[in-house]
Formats: structure tokens, C-alpha cells, sequence
């Protein structure tokens, strides 16, 4: 799952970029509200941590931007202790919940938990199946027919987007922009080795799931018969 911080405090920023990372979340941090909006906009975001008071552009009018253009991002709003008039604000414009500073590491994971269930990406406790197999994305592992495969991270990031989009075709360029952000300056190859990775794996666990190349398309995830 990848979050977009939206916080002009940067120790703050920067304190729950690494709470998060810890947690397995691919994080990425803007302090103002104009380059909140523009990353936003680019849709590969799975939830949203906006503060109200930036520069540039408040957060209630990044909320209000991107729910009249149909981003359904769920957006977890960061606000001051006590401003409720902001709190009903943001959720009338579209906000999934609303954080009050300062807040516990605990609660904000534990809302940003409830948020991504809500949207339906989230992996059961028990772990994200298709076909045969199971990913563990808290521990890296992988499980088939009683057997398991540590995985490690990309590899894991990877085989959850294609799990989360079971029979869609996902393109080079959707999980680049996925895994290490839309200006990231990563290849095509880098793709293919990880793809690589994941069949050799796939296939020594004698799985029936197999990643499928459409040439010039991207990839999509299948059961064998």
C-alpha cells in the first residue's frame, strides 16, 4: 500500500514517513498544498494523510478538488485538537476520518487500517489469497500447499498489486508508478527482474498461479488448470 503524506511540518512528515515504512507502507512526503494536489491527482495513492493548514493550498480545497474530479482516494485528514468546525468540514466534503495533533502512532495506524478496509484493498488478517497461494505482506512470506517462501519487499509490493487486481492486465509503467512513484526514474527492467523473481518462486512452490506476459500490455495474474 502506498500513502502520500501531505504535512508542511517536516519533522512531523518525515517522523511518520518512517513509522510508516516500518509498518511495510511505501510512503511518500510533500509540505505544501499545490504539490499535495499534484501528486494526488496522479492516482497511484491508496490513502491520503492531508493536513488542513498548508501553503499554497489548504487541504479542504485539495479534498474538495479531488472528489469533484472522481478520485476516490480514501483521505485520513490531520487536523488541530479541537477545531471541529474543520473536522465537520472536511468530512462533508469527502474525507474518510480525521486525525486530531497530537496523536498516537497507534490510533493513526489503527484509522488508517479501518480506512483501506473500507476501500476493500486491505488484506484479511489472515492473509491475501488467489488461486493456491496466500501473501503475508506483515512478514514477507508466501504460502503454498504448505510450503513457504520468504519474500522480500518489492517482490511482496509486486505480487500484492497483481493479487489486488487478480485477472486485470497491469502495465510496466502502473507499477513503476505503484511501487516507486511516478517520478521515479526506475526502468522497464527493473520490472522484468522482479517479475522474474516471483515466477522462479511461484514455480518452486508448485503453484497453479502463474504471471502471464501480454507483449506490449503488462502483466496479468492466472490460475492454471
Amino acid at each position: 500500500m502506498r500513502i502520500l503524506i501531505v504535512e508542511d511540518e517536516v519533522h512531523l512528515a518525515e517522523a511518520l514517513t518512517q513509522i510508516l515504512k516500518k509498518h511495510n507502507y511505501s510512503v511518500d512526503a510533500v509540505h505544501d498544498g499545490q504539490s499535495g494536489l499534484d501528486n494526488a491527482l496522479s492516482g497511484i495513492y491508496d490513502l491520503l494523510l492531508l493536513d488542513i493548514m498548508l501553503p499554497e493550498m489548504d487541504g479542504i480545497t485539495i479534498l474538495k478538488t479531488l472528489r469533484s474530479q472522481g478520485v476516490s482516494t480514501p483521505v485520513i485528514l490531520l487536523t488541530a485538537k479541537g477545531e471541529i468546525s474543520d473536522k465537520i468540514t472536511g468530512l462533508d466534503y469527502g474525507a474518510d476520518d480525521y486525525v486530531a495533533k497530537p496523536f498516537s502512532t497507534e490510533e493513526l495506524l489503527a484509522r488508517i487500517r479501518a480506512a483501506l478496509r473500507r476501500k476493500g484493498d486491505v488484506m484479511p488478517e489472515d492473509g491475501l489469497r488467489y488461486g493456491d497461494i496466500e501473501l503475508h505482506t506483515g512478514n514477507l512470506k508466501l504460502t503454498c500447499k504448505g510450503k513457504e517462501l520468504k519474500l522480500i519487499l518489492k517482490e511482496s509490493e509486486l505480487l500484492e498489486l497483481l493479487m489486488t487486481r487478480k485477472n486485470a492486465v497491469t502495465s510496466k509503467e502502473q507499477i513503476i508508478e505503484k511501487l516507486w512513484g511516478f517520478d521515479s526514474e526506475v526502468e522497464h527492467n527493473n520490472v522484468e527482474v522482479y517479475i522474474s523473481f516471483l515466477r522462479k518462486k511461484l514455480t518452486f512452490l508448485q503453484a497453479s498461479v502463474r504471471i502471464n506476459t501480454l507483449r506490449g500490455i503488462g502483466y496479468v495474474l492466472e490460475v492454471t488448470s
